[in-house]
């Protein structure tokens, strides 16, 4: 079995570690949340939805990865913002042979990463259909597990992949692994481009984004942009056609609230500038525009500007 930390053991992150712990792995759960921190080391992590339901104890919890030690595969699970700061702290976790993966929305995270971990030990990893959440500390709730996609970032071989992906299935993860990274990231991205920022402005879940006029309009032209940048930089998109696609997937887990809008409800800062500010920063790059993701990243940090203050933005990575 193999020794995990997860570094951003929120949401996300606890159902890994709840699942990889279930499978007989020693998890470490690492996060800035000291509600999720007390209430798991108090009455173990509870994991419940398409997995089924389950409280365990994880090899430890805590708001640092100090006294953890050197651990066979470290996960970067933080939102995007907080990657690098995340990335600084994991040194002492990383040896000779340890694998890195990095499991962020948006563009420019593994980047940011390697500039603290050594490249050629990083993996760059995507998820798709989970709609996790945290009811409350010390519960991980998901309505699904639709796949988890790896890919090299840079020389790392495809054995060490191969090890990662391994200690995923065991825990019953359906896993992918990519040579085409563009394609890998930008599957993913296309779908949370379209409910991410239209979630946050409208509190609607994915259903009814899809269900509700209006909302469609806003979603599926913020899609259709993804889309056209995509197709400007030759990025290839193996989904058939791709609103379908975002569709079919998006009704698939429909009662999910993605978590650009449960970060609202939580009072912290949204991921709009890595998910559909991306597409306006790359489509500006390569000439495509993008005036509908424009608004939503305008509206969305005109929206958080009511809670969020530089001195006391709330994180629980």
């Amino acid at each position: 079995m193999a020794k995990v930390a997860i570094v951003g053991c929120g949401a996300m992150g606890s159902v890994y570690a709840g699942l990889m712990q279930e499978a007989g792995h020693e998890v470490h759960g690492v996060t800035l949340w000291t509600d999720h921190v007390q209430a798991v080391n108090d009455r173990g992590l509870r994991v419940y939805g398409d997995s089924g339901d389950r409280t365990l104890r994880l090899a430890s919890m805590s708001t640092e990865p100090a006294g953890i030690g050197t651990c066979d595969l470290v996960i970067i699970a933080t939102k995007a913002y907080d990657v690098e700061d995340a990335a600084k702290t994991v040194g002492p976790l990383v040896g000779q042979e340890t694998l890195v993966q990095t499991i962020q929305n948006g563009l420019g995270s593994p980047e940011l990463a390697a500039r603290y971990i050594d490249p050629d030990k990083i993996a760059v990893g995507v998820v798709g259909g989970f709609g996790a959440s945290v009811p409350k500390p010390g519960e991980a709730h998901h309505n699904g597990r639709e796949i988890t996609r790896f890919g090299a970032f840079r020389g790392l071989s495809r054995a060490s992949l191969e090890t990662g992906a391994a200690i995923w299935e065991s825990a019953g993860f359906k896993v992918a692994l990519f040579d085409d990274l563009d394609q890998m990231v930008w599957e993913k991205l296309i779908m949370n481009v379209t409910f991410s920022g239209t979630s946050f402005l409208t509190g609607l879940t994915i259903a009814q984004i899809i269900n509700t006029p209006a909302a469609w309009t806003v979603a599926s032209a913020c899609a259709q942009e993804a889309i056209d940048v995509a197709r400007a930089q030759n990025i290839v998109l193996d989904v058939g056609d791709p609103i379908g696609h975002i569709r079919h997937l998006g009704l698939r887990i429909g009662d999910a609230i993605p978590s650009m809008r449960l970060d609202a409800a939580l009072r912290r800062r949204a991921e709009v500038d890595a998910i559909n500010g991306s597409i306006v920063r790359v489509g500006a790059d390569v000439g495509v525009p993008t005036p509908v993701n424009s608004v939503v990243v305008d509206l969305a940090h005109a929206a958080e500007s009511a809670y969020i203050h530089s001195a006391d933005v709330t994180r629980i990575n």
